[in-house]
């Protein structure tokens, strides 16, 4: 489970294993124990939140699409 990422106490990161076949790519993004799952393509869009608030799911989403293009290659890298 690498972590590629962190900001704010926000850490972004990837499981080992994503599913046989593997899942689009996606970042979880986890705040304390809460963890939400963001698809990164076509566009940024929600999975699932387990936990952070709308005020964190907010600044996670936005730190994601900021993070996008950065967070597109660590997939790559890990899964290549």
């Amino acid at each position: 489970m690498p972590v590629v990422l962190r900001i704010d106490g926000y850490k972004f990161l990837f499981y080992g294993n994503e599913g046989n076949p593997r899942e689009p790519v996606h970042s979880h993004v986890r705040h304390g124990r809460d963890e939400a799952k963001f698809w990164l393509s076509p566009a940024v869009s929600l999975a699932y939140n387990r936990g952070l608030t709308s005020r964190q799911l907010s600044k996670a989403q936005r730190l994601v699409e900021q993070h996008r293009e950065f967070l597109i290659g660590a997939w790559d890298d890990f899964f290549s």
